[in-house]
């Protein structure tokens, strides 16, 4: 049996290694009209939906039928949609006209990022036999 610690340590990692880099370049984002808040936020949220995400499939590949799986998947690829939708749009309500594009990017190229980690973690566990 796979411990739950060592398929999440790339995930967590990654939420790691976005966190310093927002820190580190704190002072380059603001001198360039980027919101570190949208950024951390946006770090947040990846972290927490993948990571449910994460635990459903993972769940889902102990199972006998491969339906299983699929819906799994599609379910957390709904979940993940879903959510990334309601936090752009609380975010465009929130702040008016005053939206930071270039924070939203960010925030997408850090959504990519998430996502091939995720890719990455569940075919290392798709390959074994007791995933």
């Amino acid at each position: 049996m796979v411990s739950f610690a060592k398929p999440l340590a790339p995930l967590l990692i990654v939420f790691l290694i976005i966190s310093i880099v927002i820190g580190i370049g704190w002072d380059y984002f603001y001198a360039h009209h980027i919101d570190n808040y949208v950024l951390i936020g946006a770090n947040i949220i990846f972290f927490l939906v993948f990571l449910l995400a994460f635990f459903m499939q993972k769940k889902a590949l102990k199972n006998a039928n491969p339906n299983v799986f699929i819906r799994s998947v599609m379910g957390g690829v709904m979940l993940k949609m879903f959510i990334c939708i309601i936090a752009v749009m609380g975010y465009v309500l929130a702040s008016g006209k005053s939206v930071n594009k270039i924070s939203v990017f960010i925030a997408m190229f850090f959504y990519l990022i998430y996502l091939a980690v995720e890719v990455m973690i569940l075919l290392k566990l798709n390959k074994q036999k007791n995933a």
